[in-house]
């Protein structure tokens, strides 16, 4: 049995044994933005019935979204899997790890993401769904609190200063310049400028454990009930309040500032920081990380031909002019306002240069 190329049936066979392969459906599932892929493997009369085949990349141990300093030398996602399922995070079970073929076999969690929940759920009840999302969190950030760096790679690797400005570059290079034209150099200057100086406070803040993603799509609720966290493998340390930026700043979902403002609030009071100092660091992170994500969604579709995530755009745009404004930022954001039309809170569909 094989996935796009890749043989699967030395990793099913640490799970049942010699099972007859005829006994097996494999379904290719939807992709996101990453270069895994993702199977279902339905095993008729066996057990676990069904498990959820990783796809890996020809290149495993390498990322072209940066992750830090560290270079690899175990898969990331077996290695922070291992540590957040011993702090008791709700992770997925790893069944068989076979990198060198390719291939991770997973515990199979459903079909059902926050996001998925939320579509189905009454807006006046989201606050139910969020709470839930955010007390995960916090209790996420403190099984995290003091790793040791030879206990994980998320201990080792660091969301470096240099990391946060090359993030604000490629919003520049794909959210603006691809769409716009290149900047006149008394533009760009500016530009820089003012990014060095977010790049600057944002590195500054209070750092710990951060999932990096830890948003709509990638988390599940297992068995319908048990909400659980994916997608964790670029894991690393970096401003505190990151995840919770991720989480209420969602590109994927337009979400009401009264009520992202009081699950600041909640998030502040399960972790016993100060709610003002929360605010602070909260909106500086989210302006550069929701700049940062609409030039990503532009990327992914000029270079990995994936148009499906361009309709994100604006509504990333509309985080970063209020997170721009919130934290007193305005001539940065009258300067991306000068040159990219529509912004914030305007802004239209880029245009798809691929087929998907």
């Amino acid at each position: 049995m094989q996935a796009d190329g890749v043989d699967l049936t030395r990793a099913l066979a640490r799970v049942y044994g010699g099972a007859d392969t005829s006994r097996f459906r494999i379904t290719k599932l939807k992709g996101d933005a990453s270069t895994r892929s993702y199977y279902r493997i339905e095993a008729d009369g066996l057990s676990p019935r069904t498990l959820i085949a990783m796809r890996l990349p020809e290149n495993p141990l390498g990322s072209d979204e940066r992750s830090g300093a560290e270079a690899a030398t175990e898969l990331p996602f077996v290695d922070v899997q291992c540590m957040l399922h011993a702090r008791g995070v709700p992770v997925p079970s790893i069944h068989v790890d076979d990198t060198a073929g390719r291939v991770l076999l997973l515990e199979d969690l459903g079909d059902e993401t926050f996001e998925q929940r939320l579509l189905a759920t009454p807006r006046a009840r989201w606050h139910e769904l969020y709470a839930q999302a955010v007390d995960v969190l916090a209790r996420m950030h403190g099984a995290c609190a003091g790793g040791r760096p030879a206990e994980s790679i998320a201990f080792r690797r660091r969301f470096e200063r240099e990391l946060l400005r090359w993030e604000l570059d490629h919003f520049r290079e794909w959210g603006l310049e691809a769409l716009t034209g290149p900047l006149p150099a008394a533009a760009r200057a500016q530009l820089d400028a003012h990014f060095d100086a977010l790049a600057d406070e944002v590195a500054a803040l209070p750092q710990g454990f951060v999932h990096r993603d830890y948003q709509s799509r990638n988390l599940m609720w297992a068995g319908g009930q048990r909400l659980t966290v994916i997608d964790f493998q670029d894991a690393l340390q970096g401003p505190l309040v990151y995840d919770l930026v991720a989480l209420l700043c969602d590109s994927y979902v337009d979400l009401d500032p009264a009520l992202q403002d009081a699950m600041i609030a909640r998030y502040a009071s399960a972790t016993r920081h100060d709610l003002a100092g929360l605010r602070h660091a909260f909106f500086r992170v989210a302006a550069q990380r929701k700049l940062k994500d609409a030039g990503r969604f532009v990327f992914i579709d000029r270079v990995r031909k994936n148009p499906d995530f361009l309709r994100w755009f604006p509504q990333s745009l509309v985080y970063a002019g209020r997170a721009l404004r919130t934290s007193g930022y305005l001539e940065l954001s009258a300067l991306i306002e000068r040159h990219l039309p529509g912004f914030p809170d305007h802004a239209q569909v880029p245009v798809a240069t691929s087929g998907g």
